[in-house]
């Protein structure tokens, strides 16, 4: 048995305000809102593979992601980056060769969106 792991279980995104965060994150991937915050700063989406973790106890501006640290999956780049643009997620790239383009969330946390 490895001591550590070559997984990730999960990742954590600084923010700002935790209910709003959830409201967003949820909106972009089509998902309900309705989970539990946990301890008055974490929501966790429920996500396929990785997770992600909300948290508003780690917050500060030193503490936001400033390139992104990891990605989102589509299967149609543009179809998401029209979306995303539509919902008016700040977008901080164009699609770039034909295959990722970056947003950012309400609070600033770099994130890239990916065809896979």
């Amino acid at each position: 048995m490895k001591a550590v792991k070559n997984e990730i279980g999960t990742v954590f995104i600084p923010v700002s305000n935790i209910e709003g965060a959830r409201d967003w994150y949820c909106d972009i991937l089509g998902l309900s809102a309705d989970g539990e915050i946990l301890h008055g700063h974490l929501y966790i989406i429920p996500m396929k593979g990785t997770g992600i973790v909300l948290d508003s106890k780690i917050y500060s501006q030193d503490n936001l992601i400033k390139t992104p640290l990891f990605h989102l999956n589509t299967d149609d780049i543009e179809r998401a980056y029209e979306f995303l643009k539509e919902k008016g997620v700040e977008i901080t790239t164009e699609i770039m060769h034909s295959h990722w383009f970056n947003i950012k969330d309400p609070d600033g946390n770099h994130i890239m969106v990916c065809q896979c």
